[in-house]
């Protein structure tokens, strides 16, 4: 009997400390990190897509029908301006203008033989004009027929690269048919849309005339080695996305960046004196953010905030709070609305510090 007295006790005593502990983990568990709101300048980096083009990218045309004689260049071929690029068979265009170069030789003389005469007063002067505009007539038909010879010459207009080739040799070319694209890659422009509100932000905050200087990440995640400038931007919003399209220019020296690339553009905006807090602290309910306030009362209440920019781990707070309130930094799911919590404050420097921060 006192064996099982003493057994008795033994357990009682045993679930006693094990009650002690249970409640003392319990109210430790209970005790929530809290800590306010910090003010202070920052940037953050907003990324666009966009599309990339050569500054110059032009089709090349036939300006005259016949067969393609000689092709002088490859595809991906860098040329310079004035280079040939395809010739069209010249022979009836050499013919035309031989015509052309003896009907204005045979006109001049004729004019030569009737101004002779016309200083004579051998013929009258309306003779002499006739004979004029018989040879002005003749030397245009001739640079007309010159003009014909040298468009079966297809030269490059400036230095770029040759795109693909849309004929091939002995093709029959008619007018206007397109044989290839030629791009100037020497610079590239950057499109990029822009909301209505972040265009409105951009010119409310730009100095006179200052250009926003933009990086650009290229699609293998790497930025490109030079720097754009935003140069341009479009003068009527697209009615269907609400958007405005920003030009920005890239240097190419190394000809890196080609027509039809894809990437990212990156813009850095300085934010001052803005309220930042970290992304842990909130939660989300229908697309909207939210943090759980701590009041005077020790009591918890939801607060609806409203997001101006995201960076790593924080973000700037537009509305919603003041930087005198008090957030609930971790176990957001163990509370509820209206619950009176116990807490333990921590510094918004010790919070940011324990972060990777993108601030200054």
């Amino acid at each position: 009997m006192k064996k099982v007295l003493m057994l008795m006790s033994l357990c009682a005593l045993l679930l006693n400390a094990s009650c002690k502990t249970e409640h003392k983990e319990k109210e430790k568990e209970e005790e929530f990190l809290v800590t306010n709101p910090v003010k202070k300048d920052t940037v953050v980096t907003k990324d666009y897509v966009s599309q990339i083009q050569a500054s110059r990218h032009i089709e090349i045309r036939a300006l005259e029908r016949g067969y393609l004689q000689k092709i002088y260049v490859d595809e991906g071929q860098f040329v310079k301006q004035g280079q040939i690029l395809f010739q069209i068979m010249p022979k009836i265009y050499e013919a035309e203008m031989q015509k052309a170069k003896a009907e204005a030789g045979f006109a001049a003389i004729e004019y030569k033989n009737t101004k002779r005469l016309a200083d004579n007063d051998v013929v009258a002067p309306n003779e002499l004009a006739m004979a004029k505009a018989k040879l002005d007539k003749a030397n245009a038909e001739l640079s007309l027929a010159q003009v014909h010879l040298e468009f079966t010459q297809v030269r490059a207009p400036f230095d770029g690269i040759v795109d693909r080739f849309n004929v091939r040799l002995g093709s029959l070319v008619e007018e206007g048919d397109l044989l290839t694209n030629l791009s100037d890659n020497s610079k590239m422009w950057v499109y990029y849309n822009v909301t209505e509100s972040e265009y409105l932000d951009f010119r409310q905050n730009q100095k006179d005339d200052s250009k926003p200087v933009v990086k650009l990440l290229m699609a293998n995640n790497q930025y490109f080695d030079h720097s754009g400038i935003v140069e341009t931007i479009e003068a009527d919003f697209n009615n269907e996305n609400g958007n405005i399209q920003f030009r920005a220019t890239f240097p190419n020296p190394k000809g890196l960046l080609r027509h039809g690339e894809t990437g990212n553009v990156h813009v850095t905006v300085p934010l001052k004196n803005t309220l930042l807090i970290p992304q842990k602290a909130t939660f989300e309910v229908l697309d909207k953010k939210y943090v759980f306030v701590v009041d005077k009362d020790n009591v918890i209440h939801s607060r609806e905030v409203v997001i101006e920019a995201e960076m790593p781990h924080l973000f700037a707070i537009k509305s919603g709070i003041s930087e005198n309130d008090k957030i609930l930094l971790e176990g957001l799911r163990l509370v509820k609305e209206n619950e009176k919590v116990k807490y333990k404050l921590v510094a918004p420097q010790t919070v940011l510090s324990n972060l990777e921060l993108y601030a200054e």
